[in-house]
């Protein structure tokens, strides 16, 4: 052990950092298939839009110069797409939401977290100094208004994720609302899985000047490999969110590539249209407990086996899934199983029966 790990801060010294699903490669290679259905990331299984493709290749062209810093074109594409809103970018919706903490929180302050869910909130804000603050979910994973207002009345920044990551619930629009006029700080509300849904949360932003809603271009819009991420602020935030931001943190390819996304919803469409139909398959074939989901994926209780060992065994047949036991307040018996290919989801159906 090198004597220089001494100059590495206290929050990284130990094993705790975000836990990614194992690779599809690893897999191939452990199990000597030829082809693994990927169902572990969330990922789109489709390409992006032809229209994206052709952006972004063009953007190459002129890769010698730096983007945009203020990502013009993308912030109209957005405004055109949802209306005129405030708008934020970053590199994937956890740039946006390092930016967003970076902006507002000093060290020692708190920030409450709406557990179990997407571990990146926690682990960001610890990063930065915060004195994080988990609220439980109830027993089916809904959110307790009164519960989630009384721990973060106080709080300088909540996070909230609707549709949740991995339960797949939403939290209808009535109630963060009335978390939103109770507590004193921000609601950062993730939105990545919305386009999944029939929830629209963007009518609250007319209303209230505590909220974020955080977006990604990863999953409805199939572009996770270039890391586009915007947010809905409310005005007073947006000068502060861009003196915080990293500079050219979106590159010119991701940022052509967006816009040009955006410009062709029926893509977008035709993927939810997708998901929609294969969700209510899951449900009605997966031998196990499957919640009901507003996202690409489902959450499945698989007891009495753990979720680690439903990996494994389900590796083993060539389907790749993600075990939830790294998500903060879950128990140890359940898996996250991505929509994918129809040939994907087929195998993965067969493979879960065997189990």
């Amino acid at each position: 052990m090198s004597s220089m790990q001494r100059l590495v801060r206290a929050h990284y010294a130990g094993p705790a950092g975000y836990s990614f699903a194992r690779s599809a490669e690893d897999v191939a290679r452990e199990y000597g298939i030829d082809r693994v259905a990927r169902l572990a990331s969330n990922e789109n299984p489709r390409p992006p839009s032809p229209a994206a493709i052709e952006a972004a290749t063009a953007a190459l062209r002129a890769g010698n110069r730096y983007p945009d810093a203020r990502a013009t074109a993308l912030v109209e594409a957005l405004r055109r797409y949802h209306g005129d809103y405030r708008f934020v970018t970053g590199a994937g919706m956890d740039g946006v939401i390092e930016t967003v903490i970076r902006t507002v929180i000093e060290p020692g302050e708190v920030v409450t977290v709406s557990t179990p869910t997407f571990s990146f909130y926690g682990l960001a804000a610890g990063a930065h100094g915060a004195r994080v603050v988990n609220i439980p979910r109830s027993e089916d994973f809904s959110v307790d208004p009164a519960a989630f207002i009384k721990a973060s009345r106080r709080a300088k920044l909540a996070f909230l994720c609707s549709p949740n990551n991995p339960t797949g619930n939403s939290v209808p629009p009535e109630d963060v609302e009335e978390i939103l006029e109770a507590i004193e700080g921000l609601l950062f509300l993730d939105n990545a899985y919305i386009e999944f849904s029939d929830i629209d949360y963007r009518p609250l932003m007319r209303r209230h000047e505590n909220l974020i809603l955080g977006r990604t271009m990863s999953k409805a819009f199939a572009l996770a490999g270039l890391r586009i991420g915007y947010a809905f602020v409310p005005a007073w935030l947006g000068p502060f969110y861009s003196r915080a931001a990293t500079p050219f943190a979106l590159n010119a390819v991701s940022l052509a590539a967006a816009a040009a996304a955006l410009g062709d919803p029926d893509r977008m469409l035709e993927v939810c249209d997708h998901v929609r139909l294969w969700r209510e398959r899951f449900i009605e074939e997966i031998p196990f407990h499957t919640f009901p989901s507003d996202t690409n994926f489902v959450m499945i209780d698989v007891s009495p086996l753990t979720g680690e060992e439903a990996v494994e065994r389900l590796a083993a047949k060539g389907v790749l899934v993600r075990s939830c036991t790294s998500f903060p307040g879950l128990g140890d018996h359940y898996i996250r199983v991505s929509i994918g290919e129809d040939w994907e989801n087929v195998r993965f159906i067969e493979a879960i029966k065997d189990l």
